[in-house]
């Protein structure tokens, strides 16, 4: 106990530190965690190099109406680390959109989700943490998930440092406390990015790795297709215990959205928080 005290206490007085690199968002924000984690940041810095750090995207071989194919080393990479993409109850879906900055169509998002009785999982970076108070509480005050998907949306892998990677995960949580006095325990990974590595740091936080078994090419705002286009790629792209990701920057999703709620609860689809994960 008194070994992990110490380690707690170097955890605080390195998160503690500011960067240089003209970030606000390192100055202004407590990097100490709230939540309770299992290994230190000086853990991180010591002993998680034994982790490697290969890079991996989370790009998926997608099957009309059935699970994607995904290799037998990365479901044992994501078992390992716990990290959820997929569920195996039937009939299951977990709405997620990603939420970078706001384009106008959150709030009817919102709207229609309210309608419907759906709860769903916002994962947002710090700009829209910071920048959209009203819609961020909104989404708690009305029973959905805010995930964290850091603070600067970088690759993690990529950052020159486990301290870095840290950094902007829990400096999100700690905005998040801060502001909206609510945790956050769902992450994730920025651009589908990440190894075993950051996977473990994420984990040892005190986060569940969020994945997703459909997403299709929705986040190009001067490319929607529209709602046809939209509805057809998502009523193609379900299955059995899919994590949907969606961009609620697109007003194709914006609009379809009801549509496709409807059409799927009435083919027996039962729309599930993360929270429910697993559970029949």
């Amino acid at each position: 106990m008194k070994k992990f005290f110490c380690l707690f206490l170097l955890l605080i007085i390195l998160l503690s530190g500011c960067s240089g690199d003209g970030n606000p968002f390192r100055t202004e924000i407590s990097m100490e965690p709230t939540h309770p984690v299992s290994v230190t940041m000086a853990d991180v810095q010591e002993n998680y190099e034994q982790y490697p750090n290969t890079m991996y995207g989370w790009g998926l071989k997608k099957n009309v109406n059935a699970p994607p194919e995904i290799p037998s080393t990365i479901q044992n990479m994501m078992n390992t680390y716990h990290a959820i993409y997929l569920d195996s109850t039937p009939r299951s879906l977990y709405l997620t959109f990603d939420e970078g900055y706001e384009n106008g169509y959150t709030g009817q998002i919102l709207d229609v989700l309210k309608e419907n009785n759906v709860k769903a999982a916002f994962f947002v970076t710090g700009p829209y943490l910071e920048k959209e108070e009203e819609l961020v509480k909104r989404m708690f005050d009305e029973g959905h998930i805010v995930g964290n998907h850091t603070v600067n949306h970088p690759s993690l892998p990529q950052l020159a440092s486990t301290k870095q990677v840290a950094e902007e995960i829990t400096a999100l949580q700690n905005l998040c406390k801060e502001k909206y006095g609510q945790e956050m325990t769902y992450f994730r990974p920025p651009r589908g990015e990440y190894s075993e590595r950051t996977l473990k740091i994420a984990e040892d936080l005190g986060y569940t790795n969020v994945f997703w078994s459909f997403a299709y090419k929705d986040w190009d705002v001067k490319a929607q297709k529209g709602t046809d286009y939209a509805y057809n790629q998502i009523k193609k792209g379900v299955h059995d215990g899919a994590v949907l990701l969606l961009h609620a920057v697109s007003k194709d999703n914006a609009d379809v959205l009801d549509k496709i709620i409807k059409d799927l609860k009435s083919e027996g689809y039962r729309f599930k928080s993360l929270d429910e994960f697993g559970t029949p």
